[in-house]
């Protein structure tokens, strides 16, 4: 039992860092963050296919993602929370790998526009902020997601264990 919540915990925080790492990387390109944003490391929010681990990974990933890259309050809060629910979501749609990208893309489209018009004032509308923000996350759920997915689906059973030994 003491094994499989160590490798819980490993993982969650392999995830986080993983998260972290790739949304540096975007936001050193200038993607990650405001009205345009394609950040690589959404494409992890397709590890609760895998593993439960992913979901506090990915939201402490973010957190933390988002407290580096210089968002504010309200950003640091809910686009975490968009991420948590993408995250829960994808889990429980773990039983259909082309519906699995889904909840991150539909909770990021629906809550980060909000963000950007309530709390960042950018200039625009929320339907433009949703399409790009839409567009982006298609583009790392769903494109990079998917590619992810079916690359970690042949390895697995070395990746995530725990979740191979239940199958």
């Amino acid at each position: 039992m003491k094994n499989s919540k160590t490798l819980f915990v490993s993982q969650a925080a392999l995830i986080a860092a993983l998260y972290v790492v790739l949304t540096l990387l975007a936001n050193a390109l200038g993607l990650a963050n405001y009205a345009i944003q394609l950040r690589f490391s959404e494409a992890l929010t397709i590890l609760p296919f895998f593993t439960p681990a992913a979901i506090p990974g990915l939201f402490l990933g973010c957190l933390i993602s988002n407290l580096l890259t210089g968002a504010i309050l309200w950003d640091i809060i809910f686009g975490s929370l968009a991420t948590l629910l993408g995250a829960v979501g994808t889990y429980l749609l773990r039983r259909c790998k082309w519906l699995a990208p889904l909840p991150p893309i539909v909770a990021n489209t629906l809550i980060v526009p909000m963000v950007l018009y309530f709390a960042y004032h950018i200039p625009g509308s929320i339907p433009y902020f949703m399409l790009t923000v839409g567009l982006g996350e298609i583009l790392s759920c769903g494109v990079l997601g998917i590619l992810l997915l079916l690359l970690l689906q042949k390895y697995k059973k070395y990746i995530f264990p725990a979740a191979s030994a239940k199958e």
